[in-house]
C-alpha cells in the first residue's frame, strides 16, 4: 500500500520539529507554562513523541494510530501556544496577530491528522 505524498510531508514536518526540540531545547522550554513542572522533561518527551509519531505515520500498519497520537500531542501542547500569546517573553517578540493565528492553526493541524485516523 502506497501512502499519499501529503502524509509523508506531515511525517517529515513532525520529525524535523521533534529533532529541533533537541537542537534548541531552550526555545521550547521557554514556552512551557510555569504551571507545568519539569519543563526539560516535557520538552524531551514532546520532541521524542514528534519524532516517533512522525516515523510511525509512514508505516501503513501504524498510520492511523500515529495520527491519533499526533492529535493527542497537538491537544497537549495547546497550552504552550496560549501561553505564548499571553506572556510577552514566551512570545519571542512575534507580533500578537501571529501568536493569535497559531491558536486556530492547531485545529487545522488536528484536522489534517484526523484524515489519516481511519
Amino acid at each position: 500500500m502506497t501512502l499519499p505524498w501529503h502524509l509523508y510531508l506531515m511525517a517529515l514536518l513532525y520529525i524535523l520539529a521533534g529533532i529541533n526540540h533537541f537542537r534548541k531545547p531552550g526555545m521550547y522550554i521557554k514556552i512551557i507554562p510555569p504551571i507545568f513542572k519539569n519543563p526539560k522533561l516535557l520538552n524531551t518527551l514532546s520532541g521524542a513523541a514528534e519524532i516517533i509519531l512522525g516515523i510511525l505515520l509512514t508505516l501503513p500498519f501504524t498510520t492511523h494510530f500515529a495520527a491519533w497520537g499526533i492529535i493527542a500531542l497537538l491537544a497537549a501542547v495547546f497550552p504552550a501556544n496560549f501561553y505564548m500569546l499571553k506572556n510577552k517573553k514566551a512570545g519571542f517578540g512575534l507580533p500578537r496577530w501571529i501568536l493569535f493565528v497559531r491558536l486556530p492553526l492547531q485545529i487545522v493541524l488536528i484536522y489534517w491528522a484526523y484524515q489519516y485516523t481511519f
